[in-house]
């Protein structure tokens, strides 16, 4: 049975702050998109007419409203998992076949881990051929999509499967050092799947052809040796068979480091575009932000995994919320249910961060002569993409990775500026 106490009390000021606080953002977002939504910003004047605009509006305005309710049915599922005692009846089920420590473990997370999958298929399909294919995005048939979810799910249990066995092992084998040893999985895994991603999983879902123009080839292989990178190989990725989204990015690490290019963004994009996109992403490397971002997640990680540890014995935690029996898998569910919240009020300070990283990429392409057709790419980008145009400032310090696009082209203006003869 549930306890009402402090700790009861303090789980769902989080969860109900923090949800409220997420819907609030939203909701002042769309305000703000509503309301200047149909003026088109100085920055992007003669570049986007009245028809794009409200369509980049409308997508803007109903993505939000769709991931609002998603938001709200998830966080009313979480809420009503953790506080109706199904979990103590679902644990109390699976130890009544006394099977082992890891295997019932499995069950108890494969079990979760199913039922969310299942409730959260409505909202991928909705999303994915109703809002996507209204706005021209989507371009998956359901054979591809459910294609990809059988191979997501199979990626998934062998991988994640592999990771939560030797995790419980040691939970149940060394429990005062589990913590340490998962770690050193954990960071080891991240290594690994980094390196092994590009020639193996990825190629499950997307087929990599070396880029077909060989000028752009050759091009893209000069100015990655001019920065002293090398590269294994520049590809193109056939991104069209599921949406008309645009991207390109690197991947893999040492001998499996390539560039990848969607052909979307091929087709759409001239050759000085294609090449300041790449510059951009060359400054990511050249600036080892990966490896920041890496080394940032390794060490919060550690952190985590020791917290986690000293407070996975404690009594109030299992008694607050139904279970009679201190299981240290389910100890470990219920501190990130408890602090998970968190999590949400230092995400801004994350965000601040990786923003800073996209201004150093925009200033390395702008050091190699590309700030005029990287502020083009950006903008056509902006408009193949449907990109909120007026974000509220509130909104886009808390979730934004990147600036906002007009404050991208006004930075690009002042270095393109500041380099002029």
């Amino acid at each position: 049975m549930i306890q009402i106490n402090a700790l009861l009390i303090f789980f769902l000021s989080a969860f109900i702050g923090t949800a409220l606080l997420r819907w609030l953002l939203k909701q002042l977002n769309s305000s703000h998109l509503k309301k200047f939504g149909n003026q088109v910003p100085e920055a992007l004047t003669g570049e986007i007419d009245e028809t794009q605009l409200g369509k980049i509006r409308d997508y803007a305005v109903e993505s939000s409203r769709f991931d609002t309710v998603e938001s709200l049915v998830g966080d009313a599922l979480t809420l009503a998992a953790v506080l109706s005692g199904i979990l103590p009846w679902l644990l109390g089920l699976i130890l009544s076949w006394n099977l082992s420590f890891v295997l019932s473990g499995l069950i108890f997370f494969g079990a979760l881990a199913l039922v969310s999958i299942l409730l959260g298929l409505p909202f991928d399909l909705y999303g994915t051929f109703v809002i996507e294919k209204k706005y021209g995005f989507s371009t998956i048939t359901l054979k591809l999509w459910l294609a990809d979810l059988a191979k997501g799910l199979m990626v998934s249990v062998i991988i994640l499967g592999a990771l939560l066995t030797a995790f419980l092992a040691l939970l149940d084998h060394a429990p005062h050092l589990w913590w340490f040893l998962s770690w050193l999985i954990f960071a080891s895994f991240q290594l690994v799947m980094i390196w092994l991603y590009p020639i193996i999983i990825a190629p499950l879902f997307n087929k990599y052809d070396p880029v077909q123009d060989e000028e752009l080839r050759n091009e893209i292989v000069a100015m990655m040796a001019e920065v002293g990178l090398k590269t294994e190989g520049v590809y193109q990725m056939d991104a069209a068979k599921r949406s008309r989204h645009t991207n390109a990015y690197f991947t893999g690490l040492g001998k499996t480091k390539r560039i990848v290019l969607f052909d979307t963004l091929l087709s759409s994009h001239s050759r000085e575009e294609i090449l300041s996109v790449l510059a951009h992403e060359i400054g990511h490397w050249r600036k080892k932000h990966v490896l920041r971002q890496l080394l940032f997640i390794e060490v919060l990680s550690l952190v985590v995994l020791y917290l986690a540890y000293r407070l996975i014995d404690w009594p109030l935690l299992y008694a607050t919320f139904g279970f009679t029996q201190q299981i240290p898998y389910v100890g470990i569910l219920l501190l990130v249910a408890v602090f998970g919240p968190l999590s949400f009020f230092v995400a801004p300070l994350a965000s601040k961060a990786i923003r800073r990283f996209e201004r150093e990429a925009d200033a390395f392409a702008a050091d190699l002569g590309r700030a005029a057709p990287l502020r083009l790419a950006l903008i056509r980008l902006a408009k193949d993409n449907l990109s909120n145009l007026h974000p509220h400032p509130l909104y886009a310090w808390f979730y934004y990775t990147h600036p906002p696009l007009t404050e991208r082209i006004a930075y690009l203006e002042r270095l393109e500026k500041a380099k002029a003869p």
